[in-house]
């Protein structure tokens, strides 16, 4: 039998020979895990080791609007999702959550583990924020055009925010 102390050891000794940025959190055997992604700039894992390792990783906060394509969109996605799932905070702010049991939790099932939690997080982000937050989105692009202000963190979107006489796409340096 897996005790907490021994689940513990096993995912410090995982971490620390991972290129993994990581540090204790404030809970009893919990690891914060900072994985870096391409849409998402990086994504906080909590993995806390008890009577078996669970494991949560903020997504995105509440949509602004079209709660209902928003959430269907994070349910059908839980179908691909092996051993996690997306939920919902009281505040409507979404997390991708799982458990796994003690037994069964090694270096390749932490690296497959963050792995899921990343592809959960990132993949879809870009697309979660046009469909939860087009309106807003679209309020900082005028402003950022008539401002004459850097549209850089919004170029994903270009494509769905841009209008006639906006400037082109900006040059990377």
């Amino acid at each position: 039998m897996t005790t907490r102390h021994d689940l513990a050891t096993v995912v410090q000794t995982f971490l620390d020979g991972s290129e993994v940025e990581w540090e204790a959190g404030a809970r009893a055997g919990e690891f914060v895990v900072t994985l870096p992604g391409e849409k998402k700039l990086r994504t906080v894992v909590s993995l806390v080791a008890g009577g078996d390792l669970s494991v949560s990783a903020f997504v995105i906060r509440n949509p602004d609007e079209n709660h209902e394509a928003f959430y269907r969109t994070l349910l059908r996605r839980n179908l691909r999702l092996p051993g996690l799932a997306y939920a919902v905070d009281g505040t409507g702010d979404v997390y991708v959550t799982g458990r796994v049991p003690a037994s069964g939790v090694d270096d390749d099932q932490l690296d497959q583990l963050l792995g899921v939690v990343l592809e959960a997080a990132d993949a879809p982000f870009n697309e979660l924020l046009a469909l939860g937050f087009l309106s807003s989105m679209r309020k900082e692009w005028e402003w950022r055009v008539s401002r004459g202000e850097s549209l850089r963190n919004l170029e994903a979107f270009r494509s769905i925010l841009q209008r006639e006489g906006d400037p082109p796409p900006e040059q990377a340096h």
